[in-house]
């Protein structure tokens, strides 16, 4: 189900990589919807990223805003010593049930 929300996002990032940059916030309003539709329910993830386009525009100063979500700790973790642990997203606590997300840009590189 993801695909189906990721997919236009995609597409979009692949276009506007030729034009040139124009988002007021970072990471950018469709990073932001890709980052909030992997982490979120699709209906927050819709809403968050609705309200993060709207305000990208002139009257609201932009800057930073890293994206929110909700996380539960997995009841059990499991270790694994043999293999080595490769970090997408790094979870900020905001408070007790939120978090920041950021994503790790070398997640990609070998």
């Amino acid at each position: 189900m993801k695909k189906f929300y990721l997919a236009p996002i995609q597409a979009y990032q692949y276009i506007s990589r030729m034009l040139p940059a124009s988002c007021r916030y970072y990471p950018t309003c469709s990073e932001y919807a890709k980052w909030q539709f992997e982490l979120n329910r699709a209906d927050k993830a819709l809403i968050r990223s609705t309200v993060r386009i709207l305000k990208c525009n002139q009257l609201f100063v932009g800057g930073i805003d890293y994206p929110l979500i909700e996380y539960k700790k997995p009841k059990l973790l499991k270790l694994c010593n043999s293999k080595k642990i490769r970090v997408k997203y790094w979870f900020i606590p905001k408070n007790s049930k939120e978090f920041f997300v950021i994503k790790d840009f070398d997640f990609n590189r070998n």
